[in-house]
């Protein structure tokens, strides 16, 4: 009596055999199909008769930033130069001015990193002890005239991270800001005519009688003007002048107000950058900074609050 084992007769040995080919024809031709596909896939050709053929097209080279895209003047001053990190800034700085060589704030900005800063702002110095809410950006507008100036004058102090200014720190100011307006930083009237001869706003000059509210609201009144002017980092920067002065000082129209949410975020950015570099103290600044001026800004609580758990479980170490 034939056995009989699956759906193959045992007792048929051709039968069995003939089996074995068939499925064997089989899965080779399966295989050599997938292999076709793939192959066809990697070379751009089609991978069925009708499908079109994929279009191979050649990378195109951008500035390595974030998504791919160029970055932005204030991209490049806010997150590599105010953090220090000026390899990057004046590679990001001289791929940004390859797309946009006309750009005087931003050949300033290149000017004030690669440049000696002991022969731009001159060697006669005096000291000057940073206050409370002092940064290199509210110095540059107080005694270069210009709070741009932040960079040169962070290098002019040794600084390596314009960010870091502390209370009680004993800095070095040029004597005379005439040697700033020698290299075509800032101009003697007041003013600048930019690249597409619009007009720059310079602080004008402080009367030692000024309150610190009635500055801050002029400081925000010139940095709304240099927004509506696309000057948006200076802008910023000048806003920041004007909040440190007076954290509480009200916005003064939509453009203010957009500004100053523009500004918190910048904040909150570098705050969490120095937060995962673990450099706790001055993200805890910065965050202290967003809060006295918006209380009701919960990612900075948030991310205050880890700061502050991270630096208390590293203390205990």
């Amino acid at each position: 009596m034939m056995k009989v084992q699956g759906d193959v007769a045992v007792g048929f040995p051709w039968k069995r055999a003939t089996a074995v080919v068939v499925l064997s024809a089989a899965m080779l031709g399966l295989a050599g199909c997938a292999q076709m596909k793939a192959l066809k896939s990697k070379v751009g050709g089609p991978s069925s008769d009708n499908a079109p053929a994929a279009t191979v097209e050649k990378p195109v080279e951008m500035a390595s930033t974030e998504g791919g895209r160029e970055p932005s003047l204030a991209a490049i001053v806010n997150g590599d130069l105010q953090q220090g990190h000026y390899a990057v800034g004046e590679k990001a700085l001289r791929q940004y001015l390859r797309q946009h060589p006309g750009d005087r704030s931003a050949q300033g900005m290149l000017r004030q990193l690669t440049s000696d800063p002991a022969q731009m702002l001159g060697s006669s110095s005096r000291t000057y002890v940073a206050q409370s809410g002092d940064s290199y950006s509210s110095l540059a507008a107080r005694y270069l005239g210009d709070a741009n100036l932040f960079l040169v004058l962070a290098r002019y102090n040794g600084s390596t991270n314009p960010s870091l200014l502390r209370a009680g720190q004993t800095l070095r100011l040029p004597a005379s800001a005439k040697n700033v307006a020698s290299q075509g930083l800032v101009a003697d009237s007041g003013s600048e005519a930019s690249s597409d001869d619009t007009l720059i706003v310079r602080p004008s000059a402080v009367s030692d009688t000024e309150s610190p509210t009635a500055k801050a609201a002029r400081l925000q009144k010139e940095s709304v003007a240099l927004s509506s002017q696309g000057q948006k980092a200076q802008a910023l920067a000048r806003l920041g002048e004007a909040l440190s002065l007076d954290p509480k000082l009200k916005p003064s129209g939509s453009e203010a107000s957009s500004l100053r949410t523009q500004l918190l975020s910048s904040y909150h950015e570098r705050a969490i950058v120095l937060y995962r570099d673990q450099q706790l103290d001055p993200a805890i600044a910065l965050w202290d900074r967003v809060l006295a001026i918006d209380p009701s800004y919960e990612p900075a609580t948030v991310y205050r609050a880890r700061a502050l758990e991270l630096k208390k479980r590293l203390t205990q170490l």
